[in-house]
């Protein structure tokens, strides 16, 4: 018999897309926040890994992982804003964070060199035209 059996290759591959669609939600890391609920929809996926500030519930500030003091965010933001291509950046703030603290932050973010800020919530929260959102 001089066929090649493709069964076990199959079981392999299929072991796999297991272990990397178990593995890849766990690669996300992050600042764990409790986001906004709102209606609204996503923003378009970019091709460049999309830069993340984080404002924690007790008013920490992180830049992706990395917590960063309010007086050097804007020097930081500024130096990461030569590297990159894209002027876009993702806020995520905690639900009990004042406006006051989000909105400090977001004029950080414009004179750090950042004009396209992207709000960051959980959708399911309330449409707020009449309709049950849930």
């Amino acid at each position: 018999m001089a066929e090649i059996n493709v069964t076990p290759m199959v079981d392999v591959m299929l072991v796999l897309l297991i272990i990397f669609m178990v593995a890849a939600p766990l690669l996300t890391v992050g600042v764990p926040v409790e986001l906004p609920k709102t209606a609204a929809s996503s923003l378009p996926s970019e091709t460049e890994e999309p830069l993340a500030v984080t404002i924690t519930a007790d008013g920490t500030v992180t830049i992706m992982t990395t917590e960063v003091e309010m007086d050097e965010l804007v020097n930081r933001l500024r130096a990461i804003a030569v590297e990159r291509a894209d002027d876009r950046i993702f806020l995520r703030a905690d639900g009990a964070v004042p406006y006051q603290t989000v909105a400090q932050v977001m004029g950080a973010l414009n004179r750090g060199g950042f004009s396209s800020i992207g709000l960051v919530t959980d959708s399911g929260g309330p449409a707020l035209d009449g309709a049950d959102g849930g």
